[in-house]
């Protein structure tokens, strides 16, 4: 018997967020094999597999897999793993730092309590890396069945960023827009290989504001490649998001500390992930993404290993 906690994460309120469950205790013996057929059991984002750091200094090693595939790096998984230690007690009450050991590398998770209780969790995610930009709008607006005067013709150009994992980022008109896109999965990859681009996964949004939400940004992401057809919410997407916002100056300098994407509100599953970009000048020099989750259940897998 293994015991798993499962959490909803960037999100304060159960039954919303981004699912996650995280296998706490480094001693289970799991293969990768193993693994990538919990976390598809599991048909979450992603599931986390705790084991002992390889790194000095860092508290923990985290294992992240989707329904398809290992990830190097994932943000709601390194967020709600924060809360999952916390309340293990792994991570003890005050603590305001700890580094996890991730497949990027070592990464600072700087924490926020209220009094005993783990109420917000930053990771510090590379720098940014800025990839091809696409600027024939047509094939992708069709891919994402949207018109092509949606993608947001006078703004700038969709474009693959980094901080870890590339996603193509594709800025929309509208928060309408943004909820009618249907993606052909076949038609997008056949776009992204035109333009040669190093991934799948497509996030789009819009700058358009709501006055009762304070969202800098309204966003869905989609990344069917990783057995995930919609993400209600993707930290790993949002520090790339907040670089790509600052770079095109879609924000202003003194915004940039102070980002949040809304995310998952089409999926009914509503999550607000924190950015924040450091910058000097035109340069970026931190990203950082935050939030908050919630446990929602403990549990108890039975497999004979």
């Amino acid at each position: 018997m293994h015991r798993f906690l499962h959490l909803d994460v960037f999100t304060d309120t159960p039954l919303t967020g981004n699912q996650l469950a995280v296998f706490t205790a480094p001693s289970h013996p799991f293969n990768d094999g193993i693994r990538q057929a919990i976390a598809r059991e599991m048909a979450f984002s992603e599931t986390v597999f705790v084991e002992p750091p390889s790194t000095p200094g860092a508290l923990v090693r985290l294992r992240i897999f989707t329904p398809a595939r290992e990830l190097p790096m994932a943000g709601h998984p390194t967020v709600g793993s924060a809360f999952a230690l916390a309340h293990e007690g792994v991570i003890a009450p005050g603590t305001t730092r700890v580094v996890f050991d991730l497949g990027v590398g070592p990464l600072p998770i700087d924490l926020e309590w209220d009094d005993h209780r783990l109420a917000f969790a930053w990771m510090t995610q590379p720098r940014p890396e800025f990839g091809p930009e696409i600027r024939e709008r047509a094939r992708l607006a069709s891919a994402l069945g949207v018109r092509e005067d949606a993608v947001a013709p006078e703004g700038p150009p969709p474009q693959v960023v980094s901080t870890g994992v590339p996603f193509l980022f594709v800025p929309l008109a509208t928060r309408a827009d943004v909820d009618s896109c249907v993606v052909d999965v076949r038609a997008m990859d056949a776009a992204c290989r035109l333009e040669n681009l190093p991934t799948r996964e497509v996030f789009v949004f819009t700058t358009e504001r709501a006055a009762d939400d304070g969202a800098t940004v309204y966003s869905r992401m989609f990344a069917p490649a990783l057995g995930v057809a919609e993400d209600p919410a993707t930290g790993s997407a949002c520090g790339p998001l907040g670089a790509y916002l600052v770079r095109h100056r879609l924000v202003s300098p003194e915004q940039a500390g102070r980002l949040v994407s809304l995310q998952g509100v089409k999926m009914q599953r509503a999550s607000r992930i924190h950015i924040s970009i450091g910058t000097d000048g035109d340069a970026i020099t931190s990203v950082r993404v935050g939030g908050t989750a919630v446990l929602v259940a403990e549990a108890t897998l039975h497999l004979p290993v």
